[in-house]
Formats: C-alpha cells, structure tokens, sequence
C-alpha cells in the first residue's frame, strides 16, 4: 500500500465522525466547495508565465517590476492595504542578523570566444558567442561588476584550491573554473590576479546531478567584498570541452563586455490585506508569504509560489465579497519579499507587525510538474516551537492526497483538484519534518516565534538553471497547492474555539509522529532511545498547549515537561539567553553574521556548524540550539533536546557554540 494512501486511511479511522461526514476536514462542506471551485491554476500559471519574463535580483529594475505587477493585480481583485514597503539595501544597514545588501542590476553583458582570422590577416575575430545577457541573463553571474577586455581562457580546475594554481599564469586573464564563482574567486581573483571567471558549476546534487548537461547553473559572487570582477556561466558541455582542449594545449582567447553593478538601493516588498471581521481578533494576522526575487526564468523557484498566493488572495477575496464564504475573524495578509533577506527586513523594520503575526504561510516552489522530478511536501515548523497549525495543514493535504488518488484510480472523485490544463496525477504529498532553506525559519526563529507552515517541491532537477521554464509547471500543482494553503489559512483565521474534528486532526498527527519516534528509537540504545521517545511526548504536549495561542481556555490543565535523563552539573548547567536586540536566525542571505563577527574578533570555534548526526547536519542543529537558548533551559536540556530531534550530540560541542554565540552578544547568561 502506498505511503500516502496508509496515511489518508489512518486520518479517517481515527477522525472524529461528525454528524455531516463533509465537515470532517475543519471546514465546513460548502467552504471546501467554493474553493475548490474557485481557486484556479490556470490563472496563477498565467502569473508564472509574466514572472518568468523578468530578472528578479533584489533591488533590480526586473524585480521593481515584478513588484509592481503583483500590486497591480492585487488592486485590480479589490484588495485592501495594497502597498510597496520599502527598505534601504545598502550594504550597511543591518535588519537583525541580516546585513542588507546592496541592489544590484545588469544592462548589458557578452561573452564572446575570438578565432584567427587568415583572411583578416591572422587577427582574432568574434567567432562563438557564448553568453548574452538579453537572451539569458542566468549566463551572467549575481553581483558581477562592469568590465570589458580581451583575454586568454585558464583552466583553474576547480578553482577552490592552492594546487589549481600551481604553474600557472592567470593575472590579467579568465579562469576556468567547475566551482561557483563565489568560492573561487578568492584565490582566482584577489590572490592570484585574475580579471575574471567562466564557471560551469553544477546544479544542487539531486539524483540527476550532472545528468544534463546542457544546463546552465545560476551564479554568486560576494555582495560584499570591495573586489570587482565578473564572471559568466556556462553548460557543463562547454566546460568540458574547454577543458578538454586547453588540456591539449590550444590557446582560447574572449572577450568580455559587462555594464552591471552594485549600488545603494531598496528591499521592496508587495503587500495586501484582507480585513478580518472580528473587532477583537481582526489586528491578529495570518500572513501567506513567498519570494519574489530570483533569476530569469525562475519558475518554480519561486515563481510557483508567488502566483499562488496571488490566487489564494483573489479567489478568498472573491469568495468573501459575493458572500458564499464568511468573512475571518482574523486578517489575512499576503507578502511578495525578496528571499529571507525581505523578509528579515520586513520583520525587523516593522516591528509592531510581528506580535500581529499568529501564523504563516509560506510557499517556495509548489508548481513542479512531471519533468522537475519534484515531490511535493507539506513539512512541519522546527522542534523548538511546537505549534497545532502543522497538524491542520497536514489534515488539508491528506484530504488532498485522498480526493486525487481516488480520481487518478477512478476517474471519480468529490474534489479531483484537477484544472483544465493541468495533469490528473494524484498528490502525494509527503509530511514533511522541518527542514531548512527558505523564508519559513526566518519567522520559526526564536527571535519572531511565528508558526510557519512550509509548503515545497524537494527535489527539483531544474532549480537555479535555465530549464526552470514556465513550460515545466502544472496548473493542477499550482490549484492543489493553493487549496493546501487556502483552506490552512483561512481555517485558522477563523478559528476561535477547537471543534471536534481540529481535536482529532491533531491525534492523528501526534499517532504519526509518534510511529515515526518509535521506529527512529527502536535502533537506538539506553538513554539515546530514551531522548527520542521524552522529546516526542514533550512536543506533542506543546502542540496541544500551542492552541492556547489563539483560542482562550485551550489548554489542557497538566502538561508534560521535557525531562533530561542525567543531571546538569558543570558546564551543563549553564544557561544561556538570546539577545532581544539581534533578531533572526545566524544563516541568512548573502551574509554569515556568526562567521562576521567570529572573525572581526578572532575568537570563535563551532564544531557544531560541521557535526553530521544521525538525522540532522550542523546547521540545523545550530539552528535549534540557538532557538532553545531560552535562559531557562540548561546546556544539558538543550543538548538533550537536540539530540532528541537530531541524534545525540555532544553537550561541549553545545557549549562550545553558545560560549562563541555569547563572545558576539547574540545570547548572554542571565545574571543570578
């Protein structure tokens, strides 16, 4: 039996049965109706296919644009609050732990590879044009700098190291490279003097890494560094054979044109609202978030997820003014931001919005169709804050999974989520543990403790190359995904006392958690296994505890505590707090603020940032002990409840990093 279906069957058992089957689902039967009925996936793809015309850098004329056409067609639906935040992208100004970076634009960009001539008299002549920015801007590489020369090609390997270097010339000309720009430009430009970089860096290393090899990978420079170089990129085909015959010992010679740059500019940021009804709940907020910049032409990532939210903003405001859904008693609001860095922004520079905020609803990719490869995924908040808003998006998707199972196997079904032109496959949406990489642990971080529901396309064989197309998405994906987040959100927005089935809704998921911390146990001895069961118990007592976050009365009157099974003494019983005054996780964009301020200080070790556990990397066990740095918990409670989540980890590898989070003023030990 599929793992979708067992996990749909186990729902209904274990649902409450209500007197109308139909308002099992959290809402009410002619709520799941409207908006199946409304919600259209041709519409958001057709936003997809306008988004994907545009080159959607941070601060850019493209993203300017893209802004603007999501404000128009925001005003143009009737919605309210229809704006365009704007913040400083300066390279100076700091919004938490994000150093904002400058914009950054392109006019122009070529890369040509010359030839002799004999008929010109042996001169080199443009012969192959390799790049163009107007014809694909993805060829010109983030951050790149305006230069224009005449130079040989150098195969500088991978770029990353001192042997790639070795006996060879590379001032004044162009390195090869197989890394990303970023990495080798360190050694290639600023140590060894060359004006620039041809990389043919691979995509993100999914089953199909490599496969492709005509793909060409999105590239990074520094946003930061003073340095000034550009850097074009190209297919692994024609990596390869540049290689294969410089390796013979053929001069290439390009030539380079590049009018881009760094300057002073603006985060901005498209807003709506629709006005809640409730005079007491309607400052309350459930807000529905994406992001809006990325490469041309960027459509599942992320592309998808903007046009979706789009939609949802439309059809729920349609739905809401001919009166065939009630108004929420919340309001929702909808934001298009630059990734992570928007919304670091936004959150440290409106702070009066986040007390606000119940709740969000983040989209990144959602749109894969059968070529991208991509599983869909509705992945659950970190471990650090419990919330039941993941076992409502859990029960949605699984009523989604089932609706379109039972259609692809039978042609019939109640809601087949299905639009015109879209494919008939069923979902099968996986529920997701949390994991890292987008807008949502911006608002899960401690510092904003937003519950941020987190729906994704993982893995994706196109992201950040230029086959991400409009012609890869599906607009049944893009209806699915929108019901998923439509109905989440306004379930929420109008909730004001726990029904029946939302109780058994979050059994069923505690049921699901709690198989998967027994199996995880069962290969794990003594106090190990014991973690793993105490963590699961504690979380599931939150979750039930989290209702009281938007329902009075709801929490139950004994709650479990999470309980470490060896005493803390010495440096376990240390107790560490975060700083009020730097706001947001240590990884964000374009930016390290913890390797920043390690470094200015020169003080600073974190084995922790490259411990491999049994389930989890350094960053996301970095991740979770910054955000149980409570000052309550100990040392020891911290690093027991990691290992709960992660796989044990080692209490000094603990203290070790939050005594180096404490040398830069992110936590601080409370005085006694």
């Amino acid at each position: 039996m599929k793992r979708t279906a067992l996990l749909a069957i186990i729902w209904l058992v274990l649902r409450p049965i209500p007197a109308r089957a139909q308002e099992a689902l959290l809402l009410p039967e002619n709520v799941v109706a409207a908006l199946a009925g409304e919600l259209s996936g041709e519409r958001a793809k057709d936003t997809v296919e306008f988004l994907t015309r545009l080159h959607r850098m941070r601060g850019s004329r493209g993203f300017r644009a893209a802004a603007e056409h999501v404000a128009e067609k925001a005003r143009s639906y009737g919605l309210e609050g229809v704006e365009i935040w704007r913040f400083p992208a300066d390279g100076k100004t700091f919004y938490g732990t994000q150093k904002a970076r400058p914009a950054w634009d392109a006019e122009f960009a070529e890369l040509w590879e010359l030839r002799q001539s004999a008929a010109a008299g042996g001169r080199w002549l443009p012969a192959v044009r390799l790049a163009s920015w107007e014809e694909m801007p993805i060829t010109l590489a983030q951050d790149s700098e305006s230069a224009e020369l005449t130079t040989e090609l150098v195969d500088c390997g991978a770029g990353t190291a001192e042997a790639n270097y070795a006996g060879k010339d590379v001032r004044g000309k162009i390195c090869l490279v197989s890394a990303q720009p970023g990495a080798a430009m360190r050694l290639a430009v600023e140590k060894y003097g060359a004006a620039g970089i041809v990389s043919y860096a691979q995509n993100q290393q999914t089953a199909w890494w490599g496969e492709d090899e005509n793909l060409v990978r999105w590239g990074h420079l520094d946003s930061f560094t003073p340095t000034k170089t550009f850097a074009f990129m190209v297919s692994l085909k024609r990596g390869r054979e540049f290689s294969q015959r410089l390796a013979r010992g053929e001069t290439i010679r390009l030539a380079a044109t590049v009018r881009a740059g760094r300057r002073p500019g603006f985060y901005e940021i498209a807003t709506a609202t629709i006005p809640g009804a409730d005079p007491s709940l309607r400052n309350e907020e459930i807000i529905f978030s994406c992001h809006l910049d990325h490469q041309r032409p960027g459509a599942n990532d992320n592309a998808s997820g903007c046009a979706a939210i789009l939609e949802v903003a439309r059809a729920l405001h349609w739905l809401i003014g001919e009166g065939r859904i009630p108004r929420p008693a919340r309001t929702l609001r909808f934001v298009w931001p630059p990734e992570i860095e928007g919304t670091l922004a936004l959150l440290n520079g409106k702070p009066d919005l986040v007390p606000r905020l119940k709740a969000a609803i983040h989209m990144d990719m959602v749109g894969g169709g059968p070529e991208t490869k991509a599983i869909f995924h509705v992945t659950r908040g970190p471990a650090s804050l419990p919330s039941f808003v993941h076992d409502v998006a859990e029960a949605f998707a699984l009523f989604v999974n089932e609706q379109s199972e039972q259609f692809a196997k039978s042609g019939r079904a109640r809601y087949p989520f299905v639009a015109p032109q879209g494919g008939k496959e069923p979902l099968r949406a996986e529920l997701a543990d949390f994991s890292m990489g987008s807008d949502h642990q911006v608002y899960t971080d401690s510092s904003f403790a937003i519950p941020a529901i987190y729906l994704n396309d993982w893995p994706d064989r196109y992201i950040h190359t230029n086959f991400d197309s409009a012609a890869n998405i599906d607009p049944t994906k893009l209806l699915r995904a929108a019901f998923i987040g439509a109905a989440s959100g306004y379930y929420l927005a109008t909730l004001t006392q726990p029904s029946e089935s939302l109780r058994g809704a979050m059994e069923a998921a505690a049921l699901l958690r709690g198989l998967k911390a027994r199996r995880r146990s069962a290969g794990l001895q003594g106090a190990e296994a014991s973690l793993v069961s105490r963590m699961e118990i504690w979380y599931t007592s939150e979750v039930r505890k989290s209702l009281g976050r938007f329902v009075s009365g709801a929490v139950p009157e004994s709650e479990a505590e999470f309980v470490a099974p060896t005493v803390a003494a010495g440096d376990g019983a240390l107790v560490f707090r975060r700083n009020p005054a730097i706001k947001g996780p240590m990884s964000v964009f374009g930016y390290d603020y913890f390797e920043d301020h390690c470094s200015a200080r020169r003080v600073c070790r974190a084995r922790l940032l490259t411990y491999q556990g049994r389930w989890g990397s350094g960053s996301e066990y970095a991740y979770e002990v910054l955000n149980l740095a409570d000052g309550k918990r100990t040392a020891r409670e911290i690093s027991d409840a990691v290992s709960g989540q992660y796989g044990p980890l080692p209490l000094e590898l603990v203290v070790e990093y939050l005594r180096a989070l404490e040398t830069i003023g992110v936590v601080q030990q409370p005085r006694r």
